[in-house]
């Protein structure tokens, strides 16, 4: 048995089928997980998030920490509950995490990291402080549950269960924005390209207020339409489409390095420099399967070069080259198979996909493949 969070009662009592998800016991549906997916596009639903880590940081050095660890300029913060999204990089470029930043004013920030990686982060963290002797507290907020609400009627789901004074002011956070509510800090970001809140509360509320969602008509989801909601956005899940060998610039995430202003210090910085001016190799890109089958991780991708053949079961001759599929699944809202691949940067149009030794056609095409309940890609 994994780690538990305190709704893991509550996930079993609602007959959740409970996986292993990075060390953590967790549920991966309560039914048909297609349902699921279809209700946080039409309506609402709520995850369990609480295996990830809330890390607060305090004290007057933060900014300069934190300004030389993030790829993201933090820079950009100053107005309070407003947040970040950007990438902790190693010193050669690799993403050590992908996380959230929430700016509550000069001596108080907060960082939201990824469950599987949260060991290795506090280490870095600390170890970065040390190093540059960065004098701040850095508590990891193991007394709080996460509930990520989303959907077209997500907030207004959350802000009938809110205090009356707070509704209003929760109703009117933009995106990426978040503040207290109460003992409640809500905040309006998500993972499956729907409006929502994602609300981090004391432990011992989290049960009941799930069920007082379920109650206001919010649909209990697991991780598996977490995951082909976060796919059809487009989304980065950190261990499949980006890691430690793997930098932003090659991974779609070169919008959340800023390289201005020029003189900022940040780890990783000189090597993204480099790559950026020798050219990368490779990008992560779209994929749609023009046939039936499953897309999933690690299959090959073969790019056609001149002269290379581009039919299904054909040659692809010696020009051609290699890609791989990062993160694939089957797309409930588009109702065929889509992916994320790390591809050659030559890739365009028209793709094969290996699967169980036959050549299937694909088609290249940006992400996000669905946002807000459009179909963002031709079919």
């Amino acid at each position: 048995m994994g780690r538990k969070t305190v709704l893991h009662d509550l996930h079993v009592a609602l007959g959740a089928r409970m996986v292993d998800f990075g060390g953590w016991d967790m549920p991966v549906n309560y039914g048909s997980q297609i349902e699921e997916h279809h209700r946080v596009r039409r309506e609402a639903g709520v995850f369990d998030v609480s295996h990830m880590c809330v890390i607060d940081l305090r004290g007057p050095g933060v900014r300069s920490f934190l300004s030389r660890l993030l790829a993201n300029d933090v820079g950009k913060l100053w107005k309070s509950g407003k947040a970040l999204y950007s990438c902790m990089l190693n010193e050669s470029g690799g993403v050590i995490d992908d996380l959230i930043v929430y700016y509550q004013g000069e001596q108080w920030w907060r960082v939201v990291v990824n469950a599987g990686t949260r060991d290795k982060d506090l280490a870095w963290m600390r170890r970065c402080a040390s190093e540059w002797q960065t004098e701040f507290s850095l508590t990891e907020r193991s007394d709080l549950a996460i509930l990520a609400v989303q959907g077209p009627q997500a907030r207004s789901r959350v802000a009938s269960l809110l205090e009356t004074e707070d509704q209003e002011p929760a109703l009117s956070l933009g995106a990426y924005e978040a503040r207290e509510c109460g003992l409640w800090f809500v905040a309006r970001t998500g993972y499956t390209g729907e409006d929502g809140f994602e609300i981090m509360l004391p432990a011992e509320e989290a049960s009941s207020v799930w069920q007082a969602l379920n109650a206001a008509g919010v649909a209990s989801c697991g991780l598996g339409a977490r995951d082909t909601l976060r796919l059809e956005a487009g989304m980065n899940l950190y261990g499949n489409d980006m890691n430690e060998q793997h930098h932003p610039l090659e991974s779609n995430l070169a919008w959340t390095v800023a390289f201005q202003p020029a003189d900022r210090e940040f780890v990783g910085r000189a090597a993204l420099e480099r790559l950026r001016t020798a050219g990368v190799s490779h990008k992560l890109v779209g994929l749609v399967l023009e046939e039936r089958g499953v897309l999933r991780a690690h299959q090959r991708v073969i790019v056609a070069g001149e002269g290379a053949g581009t039919g299904a079961g054909t040659g692809v001759g010696a020009t051609a080259s290699e890609g791989e599929i990062t993160s694939g699944s089957f797309s409930p809202t588009l109702e065929r198979s889509i992916a994320l691949a790390r591809v050659p940067r030559n890739a365009v149009g028209a793709v094969q996909v290996d699967i169980r030794g036959k050549l299937l056609p694909a088609r290249v095409v940006k992400p996000p493949f669905v946002r807000h309940g459009r179909v963002l890609v031709d079919l």
